[in-house]
């Protein structure tokens, strides 16, 4: 075996691309024979209850791995019929590249998926697609496609598909609450689009230096924003209540005639029906300035700031006032400067803006904040 120290990088990468190859021939032979064990019956006269179960304990596969496997096998197979004719595969293109080492076994998944949606016709060109492509991007182009090919169809007569059930579940474990969701298309988008923004890299500051979490950790933290954006929804109307803001991109004449479909900012696609509906849920909130004024200063009698508080708070710190930060006003608490459970009112003068994240720092550091002239003015621990 040469030593690749001594190759160039057009050798070395050659040489990875043809043992690639080589590696999804075998893989395409080793399907066939998967194909057969599953033919002739295999698992029954192992005693397995069936073949992913002989798989599992021959190869040491998970079960995930070994269903797909034999799926796969089951697509990419020539079978035999009872009179001893041949049938094609399922998936004649695909076989044959597979065959050649042109596409992976997540390749021949993704094909697959992405046909069950197309008429067989198009198998040529996805798999044309494929050859110069990562399995993602298949994916995506099978989508495209079935759009293009049937966006002027009529619409069809079968009866209406059951709603998409959305699901959630919590689970207390070890001090955390656990939780999952599966969320539609458009109450997922709905909820991308909050997330995204809470979940920016905190700026680097000298300081602080740069942000280090994860981004599991950010969006973590940025969940933990938007439940503290929800419970001031009702002392925050001009933040709260109001529903998420989405791009929806559509040709007017196709909305006005209430066919095709409009695409999201995260690009999948919604049916005019649903867009029109999403058009008169809108919300678009006119700021008419000098209504009927509100209290600035409700002295002891109440802890949390008003909404007009927060106006006055928003006008003289413009967001997260935490020096180097800048983060907007919608995602800042207002932060009792003499901590009202230590005496301090609940006034302009008393409060500052503050990020969930800064707004951590003063309570549990030596940082500290003062009023200067009017002005919150921030002093690192000694």
């Amino acid at each position: 075996m040469s030593d690749t120290r001594l190759l160039s990088t057009d050798e070395l990468l050659r040489g990875i691309v043809d043992e690639v190859t080589e590696i999804r021939i075998r893989e395409h032979s080793v399907m066939q024979k998967i194909a057969e064990l599953d033919r002739r019956g295999a698992a029954a006269e192992l005693g397995y209850k069936d073949l992913p179960h002989v798989l599992r304990h021959a190869v040491r596969w998970d079960r995930k791995t070994a269903r797909k496997w034999v799926t796969h096998a089951a697509l990419l197979s020539r079978e035999i019929t009872p009179t001893g004719s041949v049938l094609a595969p399922a998936l004649p293109v695909v076989a044959e590249a597979a065959a050649e080492g042109a596409l992976s076994v997540e390749h021949v998944g993704v094909v697959a998926e992405v046909m069950k949606a197309l008429p067989a016709e198009a198998e040529e060109p996805v798999v044309g697609f494929a050859r110069e492509h990562e399995p993602s991007a298949v994916r995506a182009f099978g989508k495209e496609l079935a759009y293009r090919l049937f966006q002027n169809d009529p619409e069809p007569r079968d009866a209406e598909p059951a709603p998409p059930v959305n699901q959630h579940v919590m689970r207390w474990k070890n001090g955390y609450l656990e939780i999952w969701a599966k969320l539609d298309t458009i109450t997922g988008a709905k909820y991308e689009a909050l997330l995204d923004p809470l979940a920016k890299p905190r700026p680097t500051t000298a300081d602080e230096g740069p942000d280090l979490r994860s981004r599991a950790e950010r969006e973590g933290d940025a969940l933990a924003d938007l439940v503290d954006l929800m419970l001031r929804a009702d002392q925050l109307p001009e933040h709260g209540g109001e529903p998420v803001t989405l791009t929806l991109t559509m040709r007017y004449d196709d909305l006005a005639d209430q066919v095709g479909q409009a695409m999201l900012d995260n690009r999948e696609r919604v049916p005019a029906d649903q867009v029109r509906q999403l058009a008169c849920n809108a919300g678009i909130i006119p700021m008419v300035m000098g209504a009927k004024s509100q209290p600035l200063n409700v002295g002891r009698k109440s802890r949390t700031f008003t909404a007009g508080m927060r106006r006055a708070l928003v006008a003289r710190d413009h967001g997260c006032a935490f020096p180097g930060c800048g983060r907007p006003p919608k995602h800042c608490d207002a932060h009792h400067i003499h901590h009202w459970a230590d005496g301090g009112d609940t006034s302009v003068g008393n409060g500052v803006l503050l990020c969930r994240h800064h707004h951590r720092l003063i309570h549990h550091s030596g940082w500290t904040v003062t009023m200067v002239q009017g002005i919150p003015v921030f002093y690192p621990p000694r």
